[in-house]
C-alpha cells in the first residue's frame, strides 16, 4: 500500500505527567499531518498531574484528538497497546510525549513504509544522559534474542507501521508487553530511517536505570527461552567440571596415596557449584513468576474513560476490542 493523502493515520502517544508539552505536541502533529486523514490518540497512563484535564481540553478544541484514561499506571508499552487497539487509521504512528522526536520527522517514516511494514525513526544522535543511554543499550541488547540483532539496533519509541499487523497479537494478554516484539510476530519487513533527536525541554524521563534494566530482563525472560538454555548449559558445564575434579582427586589418590588436602579446595568447589545452582534456580524462578502472572489473567491495561471519537465512556474495560467499552 502506498501512503498518500487519502491514507488515514492514527498517532498514538502514551502520556505520563506531560501536561506542559501536550498542547505543543498536538499542534505540531496536526500541522505536520494536515494533508492526511488523521486522529491523535493520547493515552493517559496514570498521570498524577493535570494531564487528563489537558487531554480533555485538547479533545474539546480539536476533533481529531481522542483521549484514553487508563485506570492506573500500567507502563508505556501497555498504554501503547491500548492506543493501538483503539486506533482506526490504516497506518499507526507512535512517539513519546516529550517532543524529543520532532513530529515534523513523521513524513520520513511514512515514505519508507512503501517498502516495509514497520519503520523506526533512528536518532542521528541520541540526547540521553549517560546512565539512560547505557540502560537503553542494554534493552536493545536483550531485544536481539527475540527480534534479531539487525532489527534490535533500530528499535525505539518513534515508529510507523501498518495497522493490520495488530491482528497478529490480537489475543495477546498478560501484564508484560513489548510492542516491538509483538510487531515481529506479524512481519519480518522492518526498516529504519535517520531522524533528528532533540534534548528534552521540560521535566525528566520516568525511565530510570533500574526500570530499563528490569525491562531488559522482561524482554529476555518474557519473550524468549534463551536464558533457560543458558541455565542448561551452565548445569552441563558444572557437571563436566565436577567430573574433571573427581578424576583429579582419584589421580592424586593413586599417585600420592592421599586425596587433595585442604579446606580451601573443598570450600571453593562448594561455592562454585552452589552459585551455579542458585543462578539456575533464579532463572527458572523468573519464568515461573511470569507463568504465575499469566495464570492470574491480569489484563495488560484497563480504560477508565474515553473522550473524543465515539464519545466519552465512564466504565473500566480491558482487552483487545476497544469497542467493548460501548457495551458497558
Amino acid at each position: 500500500m502506498t501512503v498518500g493523502s487519502s491514507t488515514s493515520i492514527s498517532v498514538v502517544v502514551p502520556v505520563y505527567n506531560s501536561e506542559s508539552t501536550l498542547e505543543e505536541l498536538v499542534s505540531r502533529l496536526l500541522e505536520t499531518l494536515s494533508g492526511y486523514e488523521v486522529e491523535v490518540i493520547l493515552v493517559n497512563d496514570g498521570s498524577v498531574d493535570a494531564s487528563w484535564s489537558k487531554i480533555t481540553e485538547l479533545a474539546g478544541k480539536n476533533p481529531p484528538v481522542r483521549g484514553l484514561d487508563l485506570a492506573r499506571n500500567f507502563g508505556q508499552h501497555n498504554a501503547l497497546l491500548a492506543g493501538i487497539r483503539a486506533a482506526t487509521g490504516e497506518i499507526i504512528v507512535t512517539l513519546d510525549d516529550d517532543l524529543q522526536n520532532p513530529p515534523e520527522e513523521i513524513p520520513k517514516l511514512l515514505e519508507r513504509l512503501d517498502a516495509a511494514d514497520v519503520v523506526y525513526g533512528t536518532p542521528i544522535e541520541r540526547k540521553y544522559a549517560f546512565l539512560r543511554d547505557v540502560a537503553t543499550r542494554l534493552v536493545r541488547t536483550s531485544l536481539r534474542v527475540p527480534m534479531g540483532a539487525r532489527v534490535a539496533a533500530w528499535v525505539g519509541p518513534f515508529r510507523a507501521f501498518r495497522t493490520e499487523l495488530r491482528y497478529a497479537f490480537d489475543n495477546f494478554g498478560g501484564p508484560d508487553v513489548s510492542i516491538d516484539v509483538l510487531l515481529s510476530w506479524g512481519t519480518s519487513r522492518f526498516a529504519a530511517v535517520p531522524v533528528a533527536h532533540v534534548e528534552r525541554g521540560v521535566g525528566q524521563s520516568s525511565y530510570s536505570f533500574g526500570k530499563l534494566s528490569s525491562l531488559a530482563l522482561t524482554m529476555l525472560t518474557g519473550f524468549s527461552t534463551r536464558p533457560l538454555r543458558i541455565a542448561s548449559l551452565l548445569g552441563l558445564t558444572s557437571t563436566l567440571f565436577g567430573v574433571l575434579v573427581l578424576i583429579y582427586v582419584f589421580v592424586r589418590l593413586i599417585v600420592d596415596g592421599n586425596p587433595v588436602p585442604g579446606f580451601p579446595f573443598l570450600a571453593s568447589l562448594v561455592a562454585i557449584f552452589s552459585g551455579a545452582q542458585l543462578l539456575t534456580l533464579g532463572i527458572i524462578g523468573e519464568y515461573l513468576g511470569r507463568v504465575h502472572a499469566r495464570t492470574m489473567d491480569r489484563p495488560p491495561y484497563a480504560v477508565r474513560r474515553e473522550i473524543g471519537g465515539r464519545g466519552a465512556t465512564q466504565s473500566v474495560f480491558a482487552g483487545s476490542d476497544p469497542a467493548a467499552s460501548d457495551a458497558h
